[in-house]
């Protein structure tokens, strides 16, 4: 579809690795599967990406990495589930006072 209103149409190729048969690869299903990725990919990794800005992380050795990812997983997922929408401002919400996490994870 047009990007906007009187734009003009382009066609883009998708190409897309999988285990499925000829006959159970249906393009439906595999569009639904590819952008359920991509939703997957805006609400997590760009989250890790951009708000946690995890690309410059000094933590390089070990299984260092793997964890704080997980932590990090572990706050987007407990700030989803209390409600937030805007992780960055869920973050700064957090930060100004100290019971808020903990009452966020049900510790208090």
């Amino acid at each position: 579809r047009p990007l906007r209103p009187g734009g003009r149409w382009k066609t883009v190729t998708v190409y897309a690795i999988t285990s499925l048969t000829g006959f159970d690869a249906d393009p439906g299903l595999l569009a639904r599967w590819i952008r359920g990725h991509w939703g997957i990919e805006n609400r997590l990794h760009w989250v890790r990406d951009v708000t946690y800005d995890e690309d410059r992380s000094a933590v390089r050795t070990g299984s260092g990495p793997q964890v704080m990812a997980a932590f990090r997983n572990l706050a987007i997922t407990a700030l989803r589930l209390s409600g937030a929408t805007n992780i960055a401002a869920a973050l700064r919400h957090h930060a100004r006072d100290t019971l808020r996490p903990l009452a966020t994870y049900k510790i208090t």
